[in-house]
């Protein structure tokens, strides 16, 4: 099983990530010990995962959720969805496809 997953960093900004080892992964985040974004946000707090049955799948759904605006990412978390979809319309409208 993979995971795609979204953290609540302390700067206020959040962060997108996929993993196959969720609690590993969320713990490396909050211990600091991964390089890059989080490292210098702590703590950060996990606010949604996904399942996925292939790596493949939980990468494309994280490149598309770092694609998405803050907006669509808090409406992903709670479960609203029809939300999203107004969200997605909107986007899609601005790009003029």
């Amino acid at each position: 099983m993979f995971h795609v997953y979204l953290l609540s960093c302390a700067d206020g900004s959040y962060y997108v990530g996929h993993t196959d080892s969720l609690e590993m992964r969320v713990g490396q985040h909050r211990a600091g010990v991964c390089e890059g974004y989080t490292r210098s946000r702590l703590p950060v707090e996990l606010l949604k995962a996904e399942g996925f049955e292939t790596r493949l799948e939980a990468l494309s759904a994280e490149m598309q959720l770092k694609g998405w605006s803050r907006a669509k990412k808090e409406a992903w978390v709670r479960g609203d969805f029809a939300l999203l979809k107004v969200l997605a319309k909107k986007n899609f409208s601005r790009t003029g496809k």
